[in-house]
């Protein structure tokens, strides 16, 4: 996969997107939206890729969207321009794998919403996260007034996206923001090693886990147990039940196949 926005490469099952426009701060636009857009449909089916990782590198995360291509526009342009982002977040959050932000320096605006659409997020110590839009006159555009709620709850999402504040990450750990800090030259590497506990895992199961969790956060409680109950069931049928459970008797571990 060649891109001009991004990096995307693959080693022992996990796939790792680099944005890659460091002179700004690896600021989104539309180009770097409709590349992770792409990006993330291509690995969702790769059957060698089992897990993803999303950076920005070992200075900064992502700085928001780019203000400069932003100021130019108008409503209906961005009515339009908003559809980019709105696709490759929905693929990143519903990507049948798992998918980890590794964080560090700024993640702001976008970039916040960016790892908002992963499953997990590893912060480095340096981290700062916010949601500066309102000072702006604009809101989060890109899913922070929706997934940030979920996230950590409406009462400490309002406090950050009304008064625009940047919070560090023990304080992002603190309201769970992110699920770990770590120093910031060991980000990538315990994102990989997180990576690599989910490959281990039977990507079936993995992959049901994960959609129960998201599609259970749109229905209410009695309709999300009895979806859970359906991918329970169908588990089953699976090669990976039956091997995961000999495994366990026999006391070794599983050869899971994804099968």
């Amino acid at each position: 996969m060649a891109f001009e926005t991004i990096l995307v490469e693959i080693e022992e099952g996990i796939a790792t997107i680099t944005l890659n426009r460091r002179d700004v701060l690896n600021a989104l636009n539309s180009q770097v939206f409709t590349e992770l857009a792409e990006a993330a449909e291509n690995l969702a089916v790769d059957d060698s890729v089992r897990a993803v990782i999303i950076t920005g590198g070992d200075k900064v995360f992502a700085a928001g969207a780019d203000i400069k291509q932003m100021a130019l526009l108008g409503a209906v342009d961005v009515a339009i321009g908003l559809r980019p982002s709105k696709i490759a977040f929905e693929r990143l959050e519903n990507m049948p794998k798992p998918v980890i932000a590794a964080i560090n320096g700024y993640a702001l605006g976008g970039g916040c919403e960016l790892t908002l659409a992963a499953d997990v997020r590893v912060a480095a110590d340096n981290a700062q996260f916010g949601l500066p839009e309102i000072k702006l006159g604009i809101l989060p555009g890109g899913g922070g007034t929706q997934r940030l709620p979920r996230l950590i709850g409406a009462g400490k999402a309002k406090e950050l996206i009304f008064t625009g504040d940047l919070i560090n990450a023990e304080e992002a750990l603190r309201v769970g923001l992110v699920n770990k800090v770590v120093p910031a030259d060991q980000v990538l590497a315990e994102a990989k090693k997180m990576a690599k506990k989910f490959v281990s895992r039977g990507s079936v199961a993995l992959s049901l886990a994960k959609a129960c969790i998201n599609e259970g956060q749109r229905m209410d409680l009695e309709m999300g147990l009895e979806y859970e109950h359906k991918c329970f069931s169908l588990l089953f049928a699976t090669e990976d039940q039956k091997e995961g459970m000999k495994a366990f008797v026999e006391k070794r571990k599983p050869n899971f196949q994804g099968k």
